[in-house]
């Protein structure tokens, strides 16, 4: 039974969430727009106008309001929850803002290549994607990653995760969740996980990722909660056993990977998954995916560091996974996203 009141309140708070960081993120372009020209740039693809954006938006919030009246997702957070955190960071993403237009214009994306936790990380990681200070380095981007991703996607980053997570839950539902292994690969910041820990707070869980800084901020989002294991790990080589874990997640990371480690990145995807387990996959929409949105995908790296996207946004996923193995089991589109899920056969 469907719990009406629990799907209004999470509406109400999507609602507020957009109202807010759509405000935000108007008070970033126009302060950008103040600091720096921005790159003359016509896409040659359709782009779509705000109402159509809006109105796929409040389908994905209705969904997720759907799954917290079910009872699959726990409430979404609302950012005035923790107010005085939520403001240190907006303030401290807005300090940072010259510098990162000034990266942009100078088309300068190496400040992450001055620093010491380089060290033993591959070329492709160690550079400023969107031009923030550090790259996903430094304590300070990953204080601020979070507010940076939300801001840009006018508070929608948290409901695409969730609607990830909601394909995650559903793969295990009816099982002891106490004997249930999931591995998140490129955690980043840990709200992924935080979701899944919320929903399956039995499960273990462990995240890895190339940041140690972003492991730090992940282990801090799980106050209050029982802990997930997080280890510093490279998706081209997890060192984990074959068949270990009955789901692996992976989100937003694909488009920030060469097309050669892409490939090998799938296969350590592939290999971990328990046979009869479950991959998720998540990342940006590719070109033909919303047609009419085409233009936007073709910006993107326009005026984001994003070095690798363009091969991404045409390159054959589907493809890349049944070459190791896997059978896709589901599709969705989440907004400004697209949610893969696939089977390993027993």
């Amino acid at each position: 039974m469907v719990d009406r009141v629990a799907m209004a309140a999470d509406l109400g708070a999507h609602a507020l969430r957009f109202g807010w960081f759509f405000g935000v993120n108007r008070l970033v372009e126009r302060q950008a727009d103040r600091l720096g020209s921005r790159r003359a740039f016509k896409p040659t693809k359709p782009v779509p106008g705000l109402r159509p954006l809006l109105e796929d938006l409040g389908q994905l919030m209705l969904r997720d309001a759907r799954a917290v009246g079910e009872g699959t997702l726990a409430p979404i957070d609302l950012p005035a929850n923790k107010l005085p955190g939520h403001l240190k960071r907006l303030r401290a993403m807005l300090r940072d803002l010259p510098g990162a237009v000034t990266r942009r214009e100078q088309r300068d994306a190496t400040s992450a290549r001055q620093l010491a936790e380089t060290e033993g990380l591959p070329d492709y990681f160690t550079q400023d994607f969107h031009f923030q200070t550090g790259g996903y380095l430094t304590e300070d981007s990953a204080a601020l990653y979070d507010m940076q991703v939300e801001t840009l996607f006018y508070g929608s980053a948290a409901l695409m995760r969730r609607a990830a997570a909601r394909h995650a839950i559903s793969a295990v539902a009816g099982r002891d969740q106490r004997t249930l292994k999931l591995l998140d690969v490129a955690c980043g910041t840990g709200r992924f996980l935080r979701e899944i820990r919320e929903a399956l707070p039995a499960m273990s869980l462990k995240g890895v990722d190339l940041s140690e800084a972003y492991l730090d901020e992940a282990r801090a989002h799980f106050d209050g909660l029982r802990p997930a294991t997080f280890l510093a790990a490279n998706a081209e080589a997890l060192g984990e056993t074959d068949g270990a874990y009955d789901i692996v997640t992976c989100i937003f990371l694909f488009h920030e990977l060469p097309p050669e480690v892409r490939r090998t990145v799938a296969g350590e995807l592939a290999r971990v998954v328990k046979p009869g387990g479950t991959l998720v996959f998540m990342d940006s929409l590719q070109m033909g995916d919303r047609p009419n949105w085409d233009g936007l995908l073709e910006a993107f790296p326009v005026r984001f560091h994003e070095p690798y996207y363009r091969h991404y946004a045409v390159d054959d996923l589907d493809g890349i996974f049944t070459a190791n193995g896997l059978e896709l089991a589901e599709k969705e589109l989440a907004f400004l996203s697209k949610i893969l899920v696939y089977t390993k056969p027993d």
